[in-house]
Protein backbone atom coordinates (compact mmCIF):
# COMPACT_ATOMS: atom_id res chain seq x y z
CA UNK A 1 0.00 0.00 0.00
CA UNK A 2 1.16 3.68 -0.18
CA UNK A 3 0.53 6.96 0.99
CA UNK A 4 -0.68 10.21 -0.54
CA UNK A 5 -0.27 12.98 1.59
CA UNK A 6 -1.53 16.52 0.65
CA UNK A 7 0.73 19.35 1.72
CA UNK A 8 -0.65 21.55 -0.63
CA UNK A 9 -3.24 24.93 -0.36
CA UNK A 10 -2.94 28.07 0.70
CA UNK A 11 -3.63 27.83 4.26
CA UNK A 12 -5.68 30.78 4.47
CA UNK A 13 -6.80 29.70 8.13
CA UNK A 14 -3.51 30.19 9.36
CA UNK A 15 -2.55 33.52 7.97
CA UNK A 16 -0.38 35.16 8.77
CA UNK A 17 2.24 32.51 9.44
CA UNK A 18 0.85 30.58 6.35
CA UNK A 19 2.29 33.38 4.17
CA UNK A 20 5.98 32.53 4.91
CA UNK A 21 5.64 28.78 5.92
CA UNK A 22 2.87 25.75 4.55
CA UNK A 23 0.65 25.09 7.07
CA UNK A 24 1.75 21.89 7.25
CA UNK A 25 4.97 22.94 8.80
CA UNK A 26 3.69 24.85 11.79
CA UNK A 27 5.01 23.18 15.13
CA UNK A 28 3.17 21.63 17.40
CA UNK A 29 4.97 19.64 20.47
CA UNK A 30 7.69 21.38 18.25
CA UNK A 31 7.58 19.25 15.58
CA UNK A 32 5.76 19.99 12.34
CA UNK A 33 2.55 19.12 11.98
CA UNK A 34 3.69 17.05 8.43
CA UNK A 35 6.37 14.90 10.61
CA UNK A 36 3.56 13.74 13.03
CA UNK A 37 1.65 12.87 9.92
CA UNK A 38 4.55 11.25 8.08
CA UNK A 39 6.00 9.39 11.59
CA UNK A 40 1.81 7.56 11.86
CA UNK A 41 2.22 6.27 8.32
CA UNK A 42 5.54 4.46 9.00
CA UNK A 43 3.88 3.63 12.06
CA UNK A 44 1.26 2.06 9.97
CA UNK A 45 4.06 0.09 8.01
CA UNK A 46 3.71 2.30 4.84
CA UNK A 47 7.07 3.45 3.36
CA UNK A 48 6.13 4.62 -0.05
CA UNK A 49 4.69 8.49 0.20
CA UNK A 50 3.87 10.57 -2.55
CA UNK A 51 3.70 13.95 -1.60
CA UNK A 52 1.04 16.84 -3.20
CA UNK A 53 3.44 20.10 -2.31
CA UNK A 54 2.03 23.62 -3.63
CA UNK A 55 4.67 24.88 -6.73
CA UNK A 56 8.37 23.78 -6.39
CA UNK A 57 7.30 22.78 -3.02
CA UNK A 58 10.64 23.87 -1.83
CA UNK A 59 10.13 24.43 1.91
CA UNK A 60 8.15 21.06 1.86
CA UNK A 61 11.53 19.64 0.26
CA UNK A 62 13.90 20.89 2.39
CA UNK A 63 12.58 20.22 5.82
CA UNK A 64 11.43 16.43 4.47
CA UNK A 65 14.23 15.55 2.06
CA UNK A 66 14.00 12.01 0.66
CA UNK A 67 12.33 10.78 3.41
CA UNK A 68 15.08 8.21 4.85
CA UNK A 69 14.74 10.43 8.21
CA UNK A 70 11.47 8.83 9.06
CA UNK A 71 12.01 5.51 6.85
CA UNK A 72 10.26 6.94 4.08
CA UNK A 73 10.51 6.78 0.40
CA UNK A 74 9.32 10.09 -0.73
CA UNK A 75 8.12 11.15 -4.10
CA UNK A 76 7.14 14.71 -4.54
CA UNK A 77 3.81 15.94 -6.90
CA UNK A 78 4.05 19.33 -7.72
CA UNK A 79 0.50 21.40 -7.74
CA UNK A 80 0.43 24.54 -9.35
CA UNK A 81 -2.85 25.39 -8.10
CA UNK A 82 -5.40 23.71 -5.33
CA UNK A 83 -8.59 22.71 -7.06
CA UNK A 84 -9.93 20.38 -4.56
CA UNK A 85 -8.78 16.85 -2.77
CA UNK A 86 -10.05 14.26 -5.98
CA UNK A 87 -7.46 16.73 -8.28
CA UNK A 88 -4.97 15.57 -5.96
CA UNK A 89 -5.76 12.12 -6.88
CA UNK A 90 -5.48 12.74 -10.52
CA UNK A 91 -2.52 14.59 -9.80
CA UNK A 92 -0.69 11.58 -8.07
CA UNK A 93 -1.98 8.61 -10.52
CA UNK A 94 0.95 8.31 -12.30
CA UNK A 95 2.63 7.26 -8.49
CA UNK A 96 -0.29 5.41 -6.92
CA UNK A 97 -1.08 3.49 -10.70
CA UNK A 98 -2.81 0.66 -9.52
CA UNK A 99 -2.26 0.34 -6.03
CA UNK A 100 -4.68 0.43 -3.00
CA UNK A 101 -3.47 3.60 -0.83
CA UNK A 102 -4.16 6.03 1.68
CA UNK A 103 -5.01 9.92 1.38
CA UNK A 104 -3.92 11.72 4.37
CA UNK A 105 -4.73 15.49 4.61
CA UNK A 106 -0.77 16.57 5.74
CA UNK A 107 -2.37 19.05 8.57
CA UNK A 108 -4.26 16.71 10.56
CA UNK A 109 -2.82 14.59 13.77
CA UNK A 110 -4.26 10.86 15.15
CA UNK A 111 -2.89 10.56 17.68
CA UNK A 112 -2.85 6.57 18.63
CA UNK A 113 -2.18 5.83 15.03
CA UNK A 114 -4.44 4.58 11.67
CA UNK A 115 -3.10 0.62 12.16
CA UNK A 116 -6.88 0.01 13.50
CA UNK A 117 -8.13 1.69 10.51
CA UNK A 118 -5.88 0.02 8.03
CA UNK A 119 -7.05 -3.51 9.27
CA UNK A 120 -9.99 -3.05 8.96
CA UNK A 121 -9.97 -1.71 5.31
CA UNK A 122 -7.90 -4.78 4.80
CA UNK A 123 -10.23 -6.96 5.85
CA UNK A 124 -13.84 -5.51 4.73
CA UNK A 125 -12.80 -5.73 1.16
CA UNK A 126 -14.59 -2.14 0.12
CA UNK A 127 -13.49 0.08 -2.40
CA UNK A 128 -13.18 2.93 0.21
CA UNK A 129 -12.80 3.05 3.99
CA UNK A 130 -13.61 6.34 5.68
CA UNK A 131 -12.38 7.27 8.83
CA UNK A 132 -15.00 9.20 10.63
CA UNK A 133 -15.60 10.99 14.15
CA UNK A 134 -18.75 12.57 15.97
CA UNK A 135 -17.80 15.80 16.14
CA UNK A 136 -20.07 18.57 17.72
CA UNK A 137 -20.51 20.75 14.61
CA UNK A 138 -20.40 18.63 11.38
CA UNK A 139 -21.55 21.66 9.28
CA UNK A 140 -17.94 22.64 9.35
CA UNK A 141 -16.80 19.27 7.91
CA UNK A 142 -17.55 16.75 5.76
CA UNK A 143 -20.43 14.17 6.72
CA UNK A 144 -21.57 10.77 6.08
CA UNK A 145 -24.75 8.98 6.64
CA UNK A 146 -23.77 5.42 7.72
CA UNK A 147 -26.34 2.54 7.67
CA UNK A 148 -25.84 -0.24 10.99
CA UNK A 149 -23.80 -2.63 9.43
CA UNK A 150 -21.18 0.20 8.92
CA UNK A 151 -21.86 1.00 5.72
CA UNK A 152 -21.75 4.44 3.92
CA UNK A 153 -25.26 6.04 2.00
CA UNK A 154 -24.53 9.28 1.42
CA UNK A 155 -22.42 12.48 1.61
CA UNK A 156 -22.48 15.88 2.04
CA UNK A 157 -19.97 18.39 2.18
CA UNK A 158 -20.51 21.19 4.68
CA UNK A 159 -24.23 20.91 5.28
CA UNK A 160 -26.33 23.97 6.17
CA UNK A 161 -28.60 21.16 7.62
CA UNK A 162 -26.02 17.79 8.46
CA UNK A 163 -27.74 14.30 7.92
CA UNK A 164 -26.09 13.17 10.80
CA UNK A 165 -22.83 14.08 13.37
CA UNK A 166 -20.20 11.83 11.87
CA UNK A 167 -17.70 13.90 10.10
CA UNK A 168 -14.89 12.90 7.82
CA UNK A 169 -11.55 13.16 9.27
CA UNK A 170 -7.99 13.45 7.19
CA UNK A 171 -7.76 10.38 6.50
CA UNK A 172 -9.38 7.95 3.40
CA UNK A 173 -8.64 4.12 2.05
CA UNK A 174 -8.67 3.68 -1.22
CA UNK A 175 -8.83 0.81 -3.93
CA UNK A 176 -7.72 1.84 -7.44
CA UNK A 177 -11.54 2.35 -7.75
CA UNK A 178 -11.01 5.82 -6.70
CA UNK A 179 -9.78 7.10 -9.91
CA UNK A 180 -12.78 5.50 -12.43
CA UNK A 181 -15.13 7.78 -9.58
CA UNK A 182 -12.68 10.73 -10.00
CA UNK A 183 -13.23 10.54 -13.70
CA UNK A 184 -16.87 10.02 -13.34
CA UNK A 185 -17.14 13.72 -11.35
CA UNK A 186 -17.44 17.06 -12.44
CA UNK A 187 -16.45 20.18 -10.55
CA UNK A 188 -18.57 21.84 -7.57
CA UNK A 189 -20.10 24.80 -7.18
CA UNK A 190 -16.57 26.27 -5.66
CA UNK A 191 -15.19 24.93 -8.68
CA UNK A 192 -13.31 22.11 -7.15
CA UNK A 193 -12.94 18.65 -7.81
CA UNK A 194 -14.58 17.46 -4.05
CA UNK A 195 -13.73 13.87 -2.88
CA UNK A 196 -16.61 13.86 -1.43
CA UNK A 197 -18.34 13.96 -4.84
CA UNK A 198 -15.95 11.09 -5.87
CA UNK A 199 -16.95 8.43 -2.92
CA UNK A 200 -20.65 9.80 -3.26
CA UNK A 201 -20.35 8.08 -7.53
CA UNK A 202 -18.67 5.21 -5.69
CA UNK A 203 -22.25 4.58 -3.39
CA UNK A 204 -24.02 5.37 -6.21
CA UNK A 205 -22.70 2.99 -8.70
CA UNK A 206 -23.06 -0.14 -6.18
CA UNK A 207 -19.73 -0.20 -4.74
CA UNK A 208 -19.43 -0.85 -1.12
CA UNK A 209 -17.81 2.07 1.19
CA UNK A 210 -17.52 1.96 4.76
CA UNK A 211 -16.72 4.48 7.70
CA UNK A 212 -14.43 3.42 10.43
CA UNK A 213 -14.94 5.08 13.47
CA UNK A 214 -11.49 6.91 14.91
CA UNK A 215 -12.08 6.56 18.57
CA UNK A 216 -8.82 8.36 19.28
CA UNK A 217 -7.87 11.98 19.29
CA UNK A 218 -7.80 13.80 16.12
CA UNK A 219 -7.51 17.24 15.11
CA UNK A 220 -7.22 19.42 12.40
CA UNK A 221 -4.83 21.98 12.74
CA UNK A 222 -5.88 24.23 10.40
CA UNK A 223 -6.50 27.46 12.87
CA UNK A 224 -4.42 28.52 15.70
CA UNK A 225 -6.83 27.70 18.27
CA UNK A 226 -6.60 24.04 16.96
CA UNK A 227 -2.92 24.04 16.82
CA UNK A 228 -2.59 25.15 20.44
CA UNK A 229 -5.45 22.57 21.82
CA UNK A 230 -3.16 19.76 19.57
CA UNK A 231 -0.05 21.62 21.25
CA UNK A 232 -1.58 20.82 24.42
CA UNK A 233 -2.98 16.73 23.74
CA UNK A 234 0.23 15.94 22.50
CA UNK A 235 2.19 17.60 25.45
CA UNK A 236 0.16 15.17 28.00
CA UNK A 237 2.49 12.29 26.57
CA UNK A 238 5.82 13.90 27.30
CA UNK A 239 8.54 12.07 28.85
CA UNK A 240 11.34 14.06 30.42
CA UNK A 241 14.18 14.54 29.74
CA UNK A 242 17.56 16.73 30.20
CA UNK A 243 20.25 17.43 27.73
CA UNK A 244 20.64 20.81 28.71
CA UNK A 245 22.63 22.99 31.51
CA UNK A 246 19.80 24.08 33.79
CA UNK A 247 21.57 26.03 37.42
CA UNK A 248 20.34 25.09 40.91
CA UNK A 249 18.34 27.86 41.83
CA UNK A 250 15.78 27.12 38.50
CA UNK A 251 12.60 24.76 39.59
CA UNK A 252 11.27 22.11 37.63
CA UNK A 253 7.67 20.83 38.27
CA UNK A 254 6.32 18.12 36.15
CA UNK A 255 7.17 16.21 32.77
CA UNK A 256 9.97 18.68 30.87
CA UNK A 257 12.13 18.14 28.19
CA UNK A 258 15.15 20.46 27.88
CA UNK A 259 16.89 19.98 24.33
CA UNK A 260 20.65 19.90 23.94
CA UNK A 261 22.53 23.21 24.18
CA UNK A 262 19.87 24.73 26.21
CA UNK A 263 20.62 26.82 29.06
CA UNK A 264 18.32 27.63 32.09
CA UNK A 265 18.71 30.26 34.70
CA UNK A 266 16.98 31.46 37.74
CA UNK A 267 13.57 30.09 36.24
CA UNK A 268 10.80 28.05 37.20
CA UNK A 269 9.47 25.69 34.61
CA UNK A 270 6.22 24.06 35.02
CA UNK A 271 5.62 20.99 32.61
CA UNK A 272 4.13 19.62 30.47
CA UNK A 273 6.40 21.58 28.03
CA UNK A 274 9.58 21.45 25.70
CA UNK A 275 12.58 23.53 25.36
CA UNK A 276 14.26 23.34 22.22
CA UNK A 277 17.67 22.80 21.29
CA UNK A 278 19.96 25.80 22.04
CA UNK A 279 17.30 28.24 24.17
CA UNK A 280 18.27 30.69 26.41
CA UNK A 281 15.82 31.22 29.39
CA UNK A 282 16.28 33.09 32.53
CA UNK A 283 14.76 34.58 35.11
CA UNK A 284 11.78 33.29 33.32
CA UNK A 285 8.40 31.36 34.01
CA UNK A 286 7.19 28.87 31.63
CA UNK A 287 4.33 27.44 32.14
CA UNK A 288 1.76 24.16 31.48
CA UNK A 289 1.34 23.28 27.57
CA UNK A 290 4.29 25.33 26.21
CA UNK A 291 6.29 24.52 22.96
CA UNK A 292 9.90 26.40 22.77
CA UNK A 293 11.35 26.18 19.80
CA UNK A 294 15.00 25.80 19.16
CA UNK A 295 17.01 29.36 19.75
CA UNK A 296 14.40 30.68 21.74
CA UNK A 297 15.23 33.46 24.03
CA UNK A 298 13.43 34.43 27.12
CA UNK A 299 14.70 37.16 29.77
CA UNK A 300 11.90 38.38 32.21
CA UNK A 301 9.29 36.25 30.52
CA UNK A 302 6.31 34.55 31.47
CA UNK A 303 4.74 31.98 28.55
CA UNK A 304 2.18 29.34 29.30
CA UNK A 305 -0.47 27.05 27.19
CA UNK A 306 1.44 28.49 23.81
CA UNK A 307 3.88 27.80 21.32
CA UNK A 308 6.88 29.61 20.30
CA UNK A 309 8.41 28.96 16.86
CA UNK A 310 12.42 28.72 16.85
CA UNK A 311 14.56 32.15 16.98
CA UNK A 312 11.77 33.85 18.81
CA UNK A 313 12.65 36.13 21.37
CA UNK A 314 10.85 37.65 24.93
CA UNK A 315 12.29 39.81 27.45
CA UNK A 316 10.51 42.06 30.25
CA UNK A 317 7.05 40.32 29.12
CA UNK A 318 5.44 38.14 31.46
CA UNK A 319 2.15 37.28 30.93
CA UNK A 320 2.02 36.01 27.36
CA UNK A 321 -0.70 32.94 27.20
CA UNK A 322 -2.36 31.35 24.25
CA UNK A 323 -0.30 32.28 22.14
CA UNK A 324 1.27 31.42 18.70
CA UNK A 325 5.08 33.48 18.29
CA UNK A 326 6.37 33.01 14.98
CA UNK A 327 9.93 31.90 13.97
CA UNK A 328 12.44 35.31 14.86
CA UNK A 329 9.50 36.86 16.59
CA UNK A 330 11.05 39.89 19.34
CA UNK A 331 8.23 40.56 21.68
CA UNK A 332 9.52 43.38 24.16
CA UNK A 333 7.61 45.85 26.37
CA UNK A 334 6.27 49.12 25.66
CA UNK A 335 5.13 52.02 27.79
CA UNK A 336 1.07 51.12 27.07
CA UNK A 337 -0.47 50.12 30.24
CA UNK A 338 -1.91 47.02 30.10
CA UNK A 339 -2.77 43.48 32.52
CA UNK A 340 -2.16 40.14 29.54
CA UNK A 341 -1.18 39.30 26.10
CA UNK A 342 -2.88 37.65 23.64
CA UNK A 343 -0.57 36.73 20.60
CA UNK A 344 -1.01 35.79 16.99
CA UNK A 345 1.64 37.04 15.65
CA UNK A 346 3.58 36.53 12.06
CA UNK A 347 7.59 35.31 11.22
CA UNK A 348 9.95 38.08 11.45
CA UNK A 349 8.08 40.29 13.41
CA UNK A 350 8.56 42.95 16.31
CA UNK A 351 6.10 43.63 19.18
CA UNK A 352 5.88 45.78 21.48
CA UNK A 353 3.51 45.74 24.68
CA UNK A 354 3.12 46.71 28.25
CA UNK A 355 5.40 45.02 30.56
Amino acid sequence: MKALVLAGGAGTRLRPFSYSTPKQLVPVANKPVLFHCLETLRAAGIDEVGIIVSGSGAAVRTAVGDGARFGLDITYIPQEEPRGLAQCVTLAQPFLKDDDFVMYLGDNVFVGGIQESLQAFRENGAAAELVVSKVADPSAYGVVEVDPEGRVTGLQEKPVRPASDLAVTGVYFFTPLIHEAVAGIRPSWRNEWEITDAIQWLVTHGHPVRAHAFTGYWKDTGTVPDLLECNRVLLEDVVPGNEGVVDNVTEIVGPVVIGPGARVERSRIVGPAIIGAGCTIEDSYIGPYTSIGSGVRLGNAGVEASILMDRASVHDVRSIEASLIGRSVDVRPSTVPATAHRLVVGDDSKVEVPA
